[in-house]
């Protein structure tokens, strides 16, 4: 097979500088991209600029230039900051982690802009499109119950139907505010004044699932097939199992179910190009589909697994290379 050609690419990413290096998904992508021979630059979301000039409309970043290594606190060695023309990156990872607000939603906007002459991994129209939450809810036979409202009556209605609940903020990521509210605990009004006190949206609330005492499985896709899985674990006594929060990766395989599941969402993923996914998968039930940033890639090759950086990276290549989008 002939040698890929160098590809610039940016990462839209949080501080690369904050980064572990042995656990961060964005990083092992950038690392295999640089192995590859591809160029890196790195910028946040609040460095974007759009500008309409004339007849031409460009998307801009102050971003620098970075080659990487493995070495934690010695991983990055930045260029001076310089103004991007975006629209001449060939790839941008848009990789920056939730909450997704408005300031999310409005660099999705800005980067479909330049979409799809620069590739950007996921589809920023798709991603703003499929609330990782939300999207869950066009697959209902798949799903454990699940209620989205901000009416405190329909929510304590929805508990006195199905008992045991948990409560997760609408647009948050990696766990945070995610709450068990048990069929007798009287402490469900309250909960929900903190989550008003937060913002205007609703929350989710979904049936509990005992099973997740034995682990959330994280699954990977790349481009709708599903390239492996870890499951993660919550602490004792806990629910939360995101390994933001202190849960615990370990291998495992995937089930029947969990093929049935793939194959159910995946060909929409593939449509929508969202090239790099994530679902959470408890006791046969789909929870999530995270679209955002997904993590779980480091974990999945240490247990001996696919190397989901690889997949991507071959498919981002081959979309690259094909007459209609090779440049």
């Amino acid at each position: 097979m002939p040698q890929a050609r160098s590809l610039a690419v940016a990462l839209q990413m949080d501080p690369l500088e904050a980064v572990k290096v042995d656990a961060d998904t964005t990083f092992m992508m950038a690392m295999e991209a640089q192995n590859r021979g591809h160029r890196l630059w790195v910028y946040g979301p609040e460095r974007l600029a759009l500008e309409a000039d004339g007849a031409a409309v460009r998307l801009f970043a102050r971003a620098r230039s970075v080659r990487i290594r493995p070495v934690q606190g010695e991983h990055a060695d930045f260029g001076p900051e310089e103004r991007v023309d975006l629209g001449r990156m060939d790839v941008i990872l848009m990789r920056q982690d939730p909450p997704f607000d408005l300031a999310y939603i409005t660099a999705t906007h800005l980067l479909e802009r330049i979409q799809p002459h620069t590739l950007v991994v996921n589809d920023p129209a798709s991603v703003r499109n499929a609330p990782e939450k939300l999207f869950v809810l066009g697959y209902p036979e798949l799903t454990p119950p699940t209620l989205v409202s901000r009416d405190p009556l329909a929510i304590a209605d929805f508990r006195a139907r199905h008992g045991d609940i948990v409560l997760k903020p609408l647009y948050f990521g990696a766990g945070s505010g995610v709450a068990r509210v048990k069929a007798d605990d009287p402490n469900l009004d309250a909960l929900l004044e903190l989550h008003g006190q937060l913002g205007r949206e609703p929350v989710i609330a979904q049936s509990f699932l005992p099973a997740v005492t034995q682990g959330d499985k994280r699954i990977l896709l790349i481009d709708g097939e599903p390239v492996g899985g870890i499951n993660r674990v919550p602490a004792a006594g806990q629910i939360r199992s995101n390994m933001a929060v202190g849960g615990r990766a370990e291998p495992v395989e995937l089930d029947a179910r969990d093929r049935e599941i793939c194959a159910a969402i995946g060909p929409e993923l593939k449509r929508r190009g969202l090239l790099f996914v994530g679902i959470d998968v408890i006791g046969g039930m789909l929870t999530e589909v995270n679209v955002t940033s997904p993590t779980g890639a480091q974990q999945l090759k240490r247990f001996g697994g696919a190397d989901a950086a690889t997949a991507l990276w071959d498919r981002i290549e081959a979309i690259r290379s094909a007459p209609s989008t090779g440049r």
